[in-house]
Formats: structure tokens, sequence, C-alpha cells
């Protein structure tokens, strides 16, 4: 990448008004500008301009809907990079693994752009680690036969991707746990299936989830995962 176009980016990532909307959409779900302006504290004109600067470097893209204008992001790599620059942020936090009683609210269970993350996120992955199912490469995680076979409760198949851009897996770096959850294709499709099973629950303006008992007890009797 050129340096031009690198200091580009990296200055239409890093204005704060428009840091604010990017980390807003970060729970993976679509915003109008109005939603947008609201949660960024911006006047309906300044978020505007900045939607208008981000779709044009394109971070983020839009779907008209009748009268209606969604913003999201206009690829999953977008949202890594924002969600690795929040590991940045939180260099200096210093994690007690021993009590997990004490994480709650988005530390504990939330969506990173369309997978799971927080405490719960990176427990399920090392749970799935330690039964076998997946192991890690340098970047990504490999999922072995026994994995497939434990994703088909879930009913995900290996078929389903066997045509795609995205990659199946990637290690991210959980900015709280500091710890890698499960991202890529198969991250987004285990929270999908798990939201439709109703092991977890979205809330409203947030990317914070809450675990249902059904997702505890699920959770437990497939991964040995207990939770709070």
């Amino acid at each position: 990448m050129e340096e031009n176009a690198f200091i580009s980016i990296t200055s239409l990532l890093c204005e704060p008004s428009r840091s604010k909307i990017l980390w807003n959409l970060l729970d993976g779900r679509a915003y109008t500008a109005s939603e947008l302006a609201i949660a960024a504290d911006l006047s309906t004109t300044s978020v505007s301009n900045h939607l208008s600067k981000l779709l044009k470097g394109n971070i983020l893209k839009v779907d008209v809907q009748g009268r209606h204008r969604y913003f999201s992001y206009a690829n999953a790599e977008a949202a890594y990079v924002i969600e690795s620059l929040a590991n940045l942020a939180n260099q200096k936090t210093t994690i007690n693994y021993d009590t997990p009683k004490l994480i709650s609210g988005v530390k504990y269970c939330r969506t990173c752009y369309d997978h799971l993350a927080g405490y719960v996120g990176v427990s399920i992955v090392e749970a799935l680690e330690k039964k076998g199912c997946l192991e890690k490469s340098a970047t990504a995680y490999i999922v072995t036969s026994k994995g497939w076979e434990w994703f088909a409760i879930l009913d995900i198949s290996e078929k389903e991707f066997t045509k795609m851009r995205r990659p199946l897996t990637r290690q991210c770096l959980d900015w709280s746990e500091r710890r890698p959850h499960l991202a890529g294709k198969l991250g987004a499709n285990v929270l999908e299936k798990m939201l439709q099973n109703n092991w977890f629950k979205k809330v409203q303006f947030s990317r914070e989830l809450i675990v249902t008992s059904k997702g505890r007890k699920a959770l437990y009797d497939l991964l040995g995962v207990v939770l709070q």
C-alpha cells in the first residue's frame, strides 16, 4: 500500500466523530443516519458528512429500503480493524482470569461485528480447542473432523463453505479478554445459529448479548462451559 493511501485511510478512521460512528456499528446491525447521529451525539448535517466520507472510502455501505437508508460495514475486514484498534486502547487493562464473576456487560458477552466475543465468546472457543474441535494455525483455526461433527449439532455443515471469498475462520484478538475468539464465516454462522436457538438475546442499541438459561444449559451440556 502506498504511503499516501495509508495516511488517507487512517485519517478517515481515526477522526473522533467518525470513530464513534464506527464503534456503534460494531454490533453488526445497520442503522439510519438519524440513529447514528443520536449514538455519536452529532447533528444530522454533521453525521451525513461523515457517512459520505466513510462511504467514499469503502469503509461503509448503504442499503436503501423505501425512504430509509441503512448504513453498515462494507466488509468484515473493516470491522476487524476497528476491533483491533480497541486492543490498543485497552493495553493497560489488567485482566484477572480467575474472577469471571466480576465481568459484566459487553466485556462478558457481546457481538464483534457478526460473531461472538467477550468472556463467553473466548470461553466457547477455548472449550472447542480442548475438545479437539478446533486447532490454532498462524492466524486462523483448523476445523477438525471432530469439529465438524460438533458444529453439525448447530446444523452447520462443511458443505456450506465450499464456495466463498471470506475466510472460513480467523483468530480475532478480543479487546477485553486479550485472547482470541472465533471470527470468519464460521464464527458468523455459529452466532447466527445460537441466536436462532435462543441461546443468546440481543440488547437493543447495544453490542451486549444476554445468555439465556437455555444457552447456559446447552453450553454446559455440549462443551462443559460453566457461565455465571
